[in-house]
């Protein structure tokens, strides 16, 4: 009998647990979840208190100080996933760039946080700075009492948990192992690794019935890689993305899916359904239009492309948008710098390409724009590039039978009785926007085809991720300045370029210092893409480069300031790369195996 109730009570259980296990299969312990983040940010605040501590007592040796600063950010890197998804506003101050930024708002950023603080400490402890230091320390503390009021809902949404951790591993990708927020400690493989072991223990909540047992083996796997291949330098940066990353991303997909775990509607630049970052459909061509009804259709495009190529928005006549943006150079125009409309007179700038430029939150190279709507009315509008008018324009246009059925198709309102400006600038933004080719034979190598690149152009991959620090500013995958991997911002650098090739004299163009008046900002311009640029010919702002051997050259020997040439705001680092002539050529291949696969019509 009692063997019987025994029985009967055990089956009981099982079958309580398998109700318990189904119920909850794909669904978050989110107080579990919230908990372990707010003991890690309380792990966090400890560590701020002891470095704290040690500094102000000066009791500690330079290597006790910098090892207790290493061990705070390896404390960091486990809840980045967290901190960075759940409340970047904070983390911008916990571990931002260092630089002054700008938020869209107006409001000035001044750097601050453990990049900050490593400057500091690395290579050597500067004792000058210790009121500095204590400073930013100081600032640190009361982020943590805020990062607890934001994780407390953390685990609330399984939904938001994938998003997270599928943008963390996007985010080691494109800037942990690149040196970005690391780059005088160049502990990257290290901290990468333990921002997966982060990623690792929240997926561990998803493991009902073994669903997320090859997702674990692989986080554990790739951890170890890192682990093993701690040296900055001779990381194969190639080797873990394919071998590792891209199939976690993809298993983190399959499992939300299997979970069926519903994604965080949004329309942003990266698709939330791409497995992978190198996937054919990963970007969102109208994530940066002013709004929904300006997105792309076919009869925008074939009404952009026909005023794209027509000079009746100029004030001559005689301009149009493909004179200076041609298909045939990667609608660029080849030149140094065009010239003023009826004039023999040089415009300030080189003619940047607008491949792929749908892809970038601001235009221009100071930025003064966000959405192609606003520079193709900026262009048209500017007495020296096309010097025209918008509201004689629209006039024309709608006399013209060929020009208003195209029109009417394009935007078919009821009872139309005019073109608006505005629909003429969305007609040529949208055909821009068709002007998206992410199919180079670096993306198909990403993709899977193994004989898409050769050996040089894959180590100048690694070394344009690595020793290079092109990747610390052109991100993959865009290779651009649009910082991954929320893709809502693009950056812009002092680099130094110089006014003629031959002396070591910075350009006079203050360059974003003209739009936002801070000192920070003079001489940045907008961070370009690399991609295409060997069909881009010349290079920076103002052209003064011809080959991309002398613009490599050119970072190599750490741009104005390694020059020799004055300037006390270069973002980029002004130490010599130390690249050989075979590095050199290896990049420059690299770069070359980014140019895309286009039909010129």
């Amino acid at each position: 009998m009692k063997k019987f109730i025994f029985i009967q009570v055990f089956i009981s259980l099982q079958v309580i647990y398998i109700l318990f296990s189904c119920n909850n299969k794909g669904k978050a312990p989110d107080r579990t979840i919230s908990q372990d983040l707010m003991n890690q940010v309380d792990s966090f605040a400890i560590l701020c208190g002891k470095l704290q501590h040690l500094v102000v007592s000066d009791s500690a040796s330079d290597i006790q100080i910098q090892n207790l600063f290493l061990e705070l950010r390896r404390s960091y890197k486990k809840m980045e996933w967290a901190a960075e998804y759940f409340d970047p506003a904070t983390t911008r101050l916990v571990n931002g760039p260092p630089v002054v930024e700008v938020e869209s708002s107006g409001q000035i950023l001044e750097p601050a946080g453990l990049q900050i603080i490593e400057s500091y400490l690395f290579p050597k402890y500067d004792s000058t700075r210790k009121k500095l230091l204590i400073g930013q320390l100081n600032q640190l503390i009361p982020n943590c009492d805020i990062y607890k009021t934001r994780f407390k809902n953390a685990g609330n949404s399984d939904g938001q948990v994938f998003d997270a951790v599928k943008l963390e591993v996007f985010r080691i990708m494109t800037l942990g192992i690149t040196g970005f927020d690391n780059p005088l400690t160049q502990k990257s493989m290290q901290e990468s690794s333990l921002a997966l072991q982060g990623i690792e223990d929240v997926m561990a909540y998803y493991n009902n019935n073994g669903d997320a047992n090859r997702l674990i083996t692989n986080l554990k796997e790739a951890s170890k890689y890192l682990s093993a291949h701690s040296d900055f330098n001779a990381f194969n940066r190639m080797e873990f993305i394919i071998a590792y990353c891209n199939q976690i991303t993809i298993l983190i997909s399959d499992l939300q899916e299997k979970l069926k775990i519903q994604g965080i509607p949004n329309n942003r630049l990266l698709n939330q359904e791409a497995k992978t970052l190198f996937d054919s459909n990963a970007f969102n061509v109208n994530a940066y239009a002013p709004d929904h009804s300006s997105f792309i259709s076919d009869d925008k495009i074939v009404l952009g492309k026909k005023l794209f190529g027509d000079a009746i928005l100029s004030g001559t006549g005689k301009r149009s948008c493909l004179s200076c943006h041609q298909p045939g150079k990667a609608f660029t125009d080849g030149l140094i710098k065009n010239t003023v409309i009826q004039k023999n007179e040089l415009l300030g700038r080189n003619t940047p390409t607008l491949i792929n430029a749908a892809l970038q939150p601001a235009l221009f190279y100071d930025l003064r724009v966000k959405t192609l709507e606003d520079q193709s009315h900026s262009v048209v509008q500017s007495s020296k590039e096309m010097h025209g008018s918008m509201t004689v324009s629209v006039i024309r246009l709608w006399q013209d039978k060929k020009y208003r059925q195209l029109f009417l198709a394009a935007f078919p309102y009821e009872d139309k009785t005019r073109i608006d400006t505005f629909e003429v600038m969305n007609a040529i933004g949208s055909y821009i926007r068709s002007l998206v080719f992410l199919n180079s034979r670096f993306d198909e190598y990403m993709r899977g085809n193994k004989t898409a690149m050769h050996v040089d152009e894959i180590n100048g991959f690694n070394l344009f991720m690595g020793k290079a620090k092109c990747a610390t500013c052109h991100y993959m995958p865009l290779f651009n300045g649009t910082f991954p991997p929320r893709f809502i911002k693009i950056e812009s650098e002092v680099i130094g370029v110089p006014r003629d090739i031959a002396k070591n004299e910075i350009d006079g163009d203050p360059g974003r210092f003209d739009v936002i008046h801070i000192e920070s900002f003079r001489h940045a311009f907008k961070t370009s893409t690399v991609r295409n640029a060997a069909l881009t010919a010349p290079y920076m702002h103002n052209g003064i480069f011809s080959t991309l051997e002398q613009v490599v050259d050119f970072y190599n020997k750490g741009g104005g300031l390694g020059l020799g040439m004055k300037l006390d705001n270069q973002t980029l680092p002004f130490e010599k790369l130390g690249l050989s002539e075979k590095e050199i050529k290896d990049i420059v291949a690299f770069i070359k195996s980014l140019d895309s696969k286009m039909k010129v019509e």
